[in-house]
């Protein structure tokens, strides 16, 4: 998606008494409606093919006035009263069991900068202490030294993902600037071939040696997301050969610099879109991560659609598994259909059975469940599936423990036959002591 959030709501705030109020509820974490905003310019997630204003840009007619600089509560503000706290949600037993093995490591794009840091641990605290395992951002793609990690906020999103060996920093990185400018086709083909003539290495050498210096070198490079859409203008359509040519050459600068562990993610929009991801694939020596975004769209069509659509959901994961690659969704929420559980379900249900090295919801209006009151119920199915959660290693799940089996029958005698061949006979086995007086 365009790097503007969809300011679906937007109210000024209300000055004496009220502001105590908003305070409150900004300490108490974004209250159900409110929108983040992004001020940095960094790109924010959601479907690519449907271009949304850049920054900047005037308002269309009838839109809401831009949302402050905070979150705010999105009820009704008197002008002297303290207005009370937005009621949460109550947490319901899920509805089916809950799966044997840990969940993937999990968390949410909540703000590109400080704010989404901020946010992690109010998210966490909404989630009954789950653990908020990976934190994910997005560099603006206006000019090139964003693009070289020449963003403030990299610093304190070092300090999150340091402070905790498990958990994972994911970072979108644009491959070129205006990268939301609109830019022709023919104007992108001359900057993919310019990008894989290598005139650009001394950027990427840059943001390596940054993150490194941050003592980040294990960070997870979204480099070039959703190329096969029309969005951005690192999009492969214009000239996919010397866009993988381009890819590569970035992949060998970042990877030639000292001290550097970086994973390289390759990540499409679900679908066709443009043009075929297959077509922009790069190859397997400079991919680690084979990701996909996926929202819940167009209108209409079930979650079974997306995964049996053309390089849809079950496509991405038959594709990596033949290139023995872990799978990320990296961007992933509602969309066109609403406020759809049964799509939330779905896609939790089949990122459990497929285990994705992470995964990370797009948490604002349209998309979200924490930060956005419009999808209630799907909100209530996010809750619970992963309230008080503790991820686990997706590559090394514990084993689930064997059942007790049935009790034993008198006048029995247990044969030992270890734990594991008891798990899968379903219990024990035993010889009767009369057994003698059964033969003949």
């Amino acid at each position: 998606m365009a790097p503007q959030h969809r300011r679906v709501r937007a109210r000024a705030l209300a000055v004496g008494a009220a502001a105590v109020a908003v305070s409150a509820a900004l300490a108490a974490g974004p209250a159900a409606g409110a929108v983040p905003m992004d001020e940095t310019g960094a790109a924010l997630p959601g479907p690519t093919g449907r271009p949304t204003p850049a920054a900047g840009a005037q308002p269309a007619p009838g839109a809401q006035p831009a949302a402050s600089a905070f979150p705010t509560p999105d009820i009704h503000v008197p002008a002297v009263s303290v207005p009370e706290l937005p009621a949460v949600p109550a947490v319901r037993p899920p509805s089916v069991p809950a799966p044997a093995k840990g969940v993937p490591p999990f968390g949410a794009f909540l703000a590109s900068d400080e704010r989404g840091v901020e946010r992690m641990e109010q998210l966490s605290r909404w989630l009954g202490g789950a653990e908020l395992r990976v934190g994910h951002t997005y560099l603006p793609g206006n000019h090139w030294r964003d693009i070289e990690g020449d963003v403030g906020f990299l610093e304190a999103w070092a300090d999150w993902r340091n402070a905790d060996a498990k958990r994972m920093l994911v970072l979108n990185v644009p491959l070129q600037e205006r990268n939301e400018a609109g830019v022709p086709d023919e104007e992108v083909r001359e900057l993919l071939r310019r990008g894989a003539a290598g005139e650009f290495d001394h950027h990427f050498r840059a943001l390596a040696e940054r993150l490194v210096a941050l003592k980040i070198p294990d960070t997870v490079l979204v480099l070039g997301w959703e190329m096969n859409g029309v969005t951005y203008t690192h999009r492969c359509g214009p000239d996919p050969e010397n866009w993988k040519k381009y890819w590569n050459r970035i992949v060998t600068t970042m990877r030639s610099v000292p001290g550097q562990k970086f994973r390289f993610e390759f990540t499409p929009n679900r679908g066709r879109d443009a043009v075929p991801w297959t077509t922009c694939y790069p190859g397997d020596d400079t991919v680690d991560i084979i990701g996909m975004d996926s929202y819940d769209q167009p209108r209409g069509m079930s979650f079974d659609e997306q995964v049996r659509e053309p390089y849809g959901l079950q496509a991405h994961v038959d594709f990596a598994k033949a290139h023995g690659k872990p799978i990320a969704y990296p961007e992933w929420g509602l969309f066109r259909n609403g406020d759809n559980p049964e799509y939330m379900r779905r896609m939790l249900a089949w990122m459990q059975q497929h285990r994705p090295l992470y995964h990370t919801v797009t948490d604002y209006c349209p998309h979200g469940v924490w930060q956005c009151d419009d999808n209630p119920d799907s909100s209530r199915v996010f809750r619970n599936a992963l309230h008080g959660r503790t991820p686990e290693d997706p590559q090394t799940p514990a084993p689930a423990e064997p059942p007790s089996g049935p009790q034993l029958p008198e006048h029995c005698m247990p044969l030992d036959l270890g734990r594991w061949v008891e798990h899968w006979l379903g219990g024990k086995l035993c010889l009767r002591l009369d057994w003698w007086t059964r033969s003949g």
